[in-house]
């Protein structure tokens, strides 16, 4: 039933033992003073120009396909979906209203995907018929 509760909890002790790792290796390997905040610096800078490198690569090559904006907006979007069902979760699980489930952010993120398709069908259908008029009109 708590099993995202779970995920997260674990995922947590996770987080925290690399932290613990790298402060432990900065201090006494590199025998560096650095702070947490020096460390969270260094650390998510890096890791996000890493994925920012990553993602910009990916873009370029998927921008340059048929469909490639869809596709793109549609990588953001579900993104962002994704944060933010989490995002609900984790504050029903704070605020005690609402049971934290993994599958809540499962069944929210297949509606978004349920509403995406039900877009492409009409897109499909309204391109479909553009172009059909358009093969009309030039007769």
């Amino acid at each position: 039933m708590h099993y995202l509760k779970e995920i997260i909890l674990v995922l947590t002790e996770i987080i925290n033992n690399i932290h613990d790792f790298i402060l432990i290796f900065v201090s006494d390997t590199l025998n560096l003073n650095a702070t947490d905040k020096d460390l969270h610096f260094w650390i998510m800078g890096i890791i996000g120009i890493i994925i920012f490198i990553f993602v910009l690569v990916l873009s370029n090559i998927i921008s340059r396909l048929r469909f490639g904006i869809t596709i793109l907006s549609f990588i953001y979007t579900f993104t962002v979906m994704v944060v933010l069902v989490f995002a609900i979760e984790i504050q029903q699980a704070l605020t005690s209203r609402g049971n934290m489930e993994f599958q809540d952010a499962a069944i929210g993120l297949w509606g978004f995907i349920v509403f995406f398709l039900i877009f492409v069908v009409l897109s499909f259908f309204y391109l479909f018929i553009k172009k059909i008029l358009k093969q009309t009109k030039k007769r």
